[in-house]
């Protein structure tokens, strides 16, 4: 109730002015956002991780064991998130038109593309596919084509989405254990690679293969050559115009990060002065029980999965399942294949 009007009024509205106020000094030098990947998500991934970064990390129990709740429901959620993209992207135009509909295309096939590259590396590195994997492979493609969608050619968002599949992977399953501030903030929902390196992304390759006639359409003002894409500036002899598009590009990056740093840590630190950041230790290790009195879900403590069967009140439990290291999800995949030895009655 306190971090999001603060943080809303000093941070997001400043970035927002800045990239898509004519009158903002970002725009004049002619950075391209079609939809908010800078924005909104760039911005989102880092305030999200420097506010984590202040909170503190969870209880070292919750850490250890942080399983999906529910992946079915995981699943309808990111079915609904990737139709509503559609809107997202589609709607940046506020008309229907050229660019509007190219911006729906990309968004499906770029989204379409890193889902797939982020299995296939599942697979190649880990064994085996996961569909939590699958559904981070789907939000780096969206946030990643969201800067380009309507200013870029099909066969670029191909190209952005093999990116956003691969980056972004490497950054969460390879480089996050080695990296000690990366380690030492605790993003449950891996935010800053989700959002932070994929937005980040989004914006360096927009200015790499933004088309200058879609960016006429998109922009519609007199001086709309200069917003060119490196890929056709090398084409048209056009160098220079396109390696300072990349830098501007750059630059939106730096102020956006920049932005979303001091603003947010400077909004955690005030919150701090009013009310506690985070829940003392005993209520962290109650949860929900200590805060509202009551619990979101009832789970038993016992060690291993528990299935009742109400019918007999017959408790069965798979003490053996296999735990998929990388994405914290029980592998139960073989317990129909055991034996009747290897089920125990309790």
């Amino acid at each position: 109730m306190l971090f999001v009007p603060l943080w809303l009024t000093l941070s997001y509205t400043v970035a927002a002015f800045s990239i898509w106020c004519p009158d903002g000094w970002l725009a004049k030098l002619g950075v391209i956002d079609f939809s908010g990947g800078y924005v909104i998500h760039l911005s989102a991934g880092v305030a999200g991780f420097t506010a984590a970064y202040w909170v503190g990390p969870r209880t070292e129990k919750d850490r250890e064991n942080s399983q999906p709740n529910n992946i079915i429901l995981m699943l309808a959620g990111a079915g609904l998130l990737w139709m509503g993209w559609t809107g997202f992207n589609g709607g940046g135009p506020f008309v229907a038109s050229t660019d509007a509909s190219l911006a729906v295309l990309n968004t499906h096939v770029c989204a379409a593309t890193s889902l797939l590259t982020w299995l296939i590396l599942d697979t190649f590195v880990f064994g085996k596919a996961s569909v939590v994997g699958a559904v981070q492979g789907m939000i780096t493609g969206l946030v990643c084509i969201t800067p380009a969608a309507g200013v870029v050619q099909c066969w670029a968002a191909i190209l952005m989405g093999i990116v956003s599949g691969t980056i972004p992977w490497y950054t969460m399953m390879i480089l996050h254990n080695k990296v000690k501030l990366l380690k030492q903030v605790d993003d449950p929902m891996a935010i800053f690679h989700t959002h932070a390196i994929a937005g980040s992304l989004g914006g360096i390759l927009t200015g790499l293969f933004a088309v200058p006639k879609l960016c006429r359409i998109f922009y519609m003002v007199p001086d709309w050559e200069r917003y060119i894409g490196l890929a056709y500036a090398l084409q048209n002899g056009r160098t220079s115009a396109g390696f300072r598009q990349i830098g501007v590009q750059l630059a939106g990056i730096l102020f956006v990060i920049c932005l979303n740093v001091v603003v947010t840590s400077f909004v955690c630190l005030f919150i701090r002065l009013i009310v506690p950041l985070r829940l003392e230790k005993d209520e962290l290790l109650i949860g929900d029980k200590a805060v509202h009195g009551e619990e979101a879900f009832s789970l038993s403590e016992r060690e291993g999965e528990i299935f009742e069967n109400t019918k007999s009140n017959t408790v069965f439990r798979f003490d053996n399942s296999k735990t998929n290291a990388i994405y914290d999800v029980d592998d139960c995949s073989s317990v129909a294949s055991r034996s009747i030895a290897e089920v125990q009655m309790v």
